[in-house]
């Protein structure tokens, strides 16, 4: 039976983004059958299921480009040994034992939590880049469970690194892209790899073997510290981005994640073969590593989505993290008014059309029916004109009432419907302390 979401405010987007008062949003299925004026839609939708969303703004779900799951039992833990100084000391110290200390029921309930997370945020689409060597085969199927029964839409992979054994991971990348094939629409699958001062060139090759064979892209982390770089720098000859372009990574479905510190001819390479990056501004920030150069990557053509690195689910913070860091490190009040939610609301679902082969991020008859309903009475005019102004400055710090994807609903009033946040969250707080025992 169609659904009608009735009586608020719609926010289309898409190329030509229409803001409707007074609107309503019919799904049916798995997809959007009509958006328009409330009344005409219940003439046409008389028999519709209601859901009224008076005083809330209706948008397309929000989309992550970057997620770690894996990373949520680090919350609240106290690292041990001494604070480390730089990036390597941060992985070494901290992600390199949680990520090795981790059990099956740990993984599981490591996504799950973040996926509610994702659901209480709008947050309808993640593609997840994965790591736990003890527990490493299946370990995507498990993860993939937990996604399916959250009922958001996810691509995944397994970080591939020589760090504990030559290669570890391909087989597990390999067997879930066979597996998954060319997805469902929900579940996609990538061929993960950590970063260039982790994997060699033989690892590197095998992964690009299997990925081109599959058409899937590479995720892989590049650039994130300098410390990347330096090692691509004395052990190749050459910069980590043409390093990785050399061996094929590149390419119109791989993911290169942060690129701070590559140079104008590395952004040029990425432009060149249409490799997507995908910016986190509040990881860079936490890990002091610098600032990726966004505006020169976007006018050099460079297809730049947004991520949280595992900080957080929540996209529109991210969006605003990232307009307030960039015209900070520019010094000109000028910029990222527009650059910061494209990211967001446009580049982020051509990222995700070539991983999903889905146009999401739009609410348009015939669309995915992706929504986030969010609490919000504007307190000036809105309409397309100054939309940017109210998702930067309101938006930003309006709560999500109603989250939608595959036109099933995930959350409403509030209430998460198809996870027990209490009781993962308490099982949680039974297992985490064990685990970071294990560290």
């Amino acid at each position: 039976m169609p659904t009608r979401f009735e009586n608020g405010i719609v926010v289309t987007l898409g190329q030509n983004n229409h803001v409707l008062w007074n609107a309503s949003v019919v799904t049916d299925g798995e997809l959007v059958a009509a958006v328009g004026d409330s009344a005409k839609m219940k003439e046409r939708f008389p028999k519709a299921e209601v859901i009224d969303c008076a005083g809330k703004i209706t948008l397309p779900g929000f989309i992550c480009t970057h997620h770690h799951f894996y990373s949520t039992m680090a919350r609240g833990m106290a690292i041990p040994g001494e604070p480390a100084a730089n990036f390597v000391e941060i992985l070494e110290q901290l992600w390199w034992k949680l990520d090795k200390a981790l059990s099956a029921e740990d993984i599981t309930l490591s996504a799950q939590i973040p996926l509610i997370e994702c659901i209480r945020n709008g947050t309808t689409t993640v593609i997840d880049h994965h790591a736990s060597p003890s527990m490493r085969d299946g370990s995507l199927d498990l993860i993939e469970a937990a996604v399916r029964q959250a009922g958001i839409r996810a691509s995944l992979c397994y970080e591939v690194s020589d760090r504990n054994a030559p290669g570890g991971g391909i087989a597990e990348n390999e067997r879930f892209i066979k597996k998954t094939g060319h997805g469902d629409g929900q579940i996609a699958a990538m061929m993960g790899l950590h970063a260039s001062f982790t994997v060699s060139n033989e690892t590197v090759e095998k992964c690009v073997g299997i990925a081109k064979d599959a058409g899937v892209g590479c995720h892989v982390h590049v650039a994130e510290d300098l410390a990347d770089r330096t090692d691509s720098l004395a052990k190749y000859g050459v910069p980590t981005v043409e390093r990785l372009n050399r061996l094929n990574v590149t390419g119109e479905k791989s993911i290169f994640v942060h690129c701070v510190h590559i140079e104008e001819a590395e952004m040029q390479i990425l432009a060149d073969t249409k490799t997507c990056v995908v910016h986190n501004p509040e990881s860079n920030m936490n890990n002091a590593v610098g600032v990726t150069k966004l505006l020169k990557l976007l006018a050099k053509g460079v297809l730049v989505g947004l991520g949280t690195d595992g900080m957080s689910s929540d996209m529109l913070a991210q969006m605003r993290c990232a307009y307030l860091l960039h015209r900070l490190d520019n010094r000109d009040p000028r910029v990222a008014f527009v650059e910061a939610p494209r990211l967001l609301l446009q580049n982020n679902a051509e990222i995700c059309e070539r991983q999903f082969g889905l146009r999401l991020g739009e609410i348009a008859e015939g669309c995915p029916a992706d929504l986030a309903i969010l609490d919000y009475q504007p307190p000036t005019p809105l309409n397309e004109a100054n939309f940017l102004g109210h998702l930067i400055f309101g938006l930003v710090d309006a709560t999500v009432d109603t989250t939608v994807c595959k036109g099933k609903i995930l959350m409403k009033n509030k209430k998460v419907l198809s996870l027990d946040e209490e009781r993962i969250a308490a099982r949680s707080r039974e297992l985490a302390p064990l685990m970071w025992q294990r560290l």
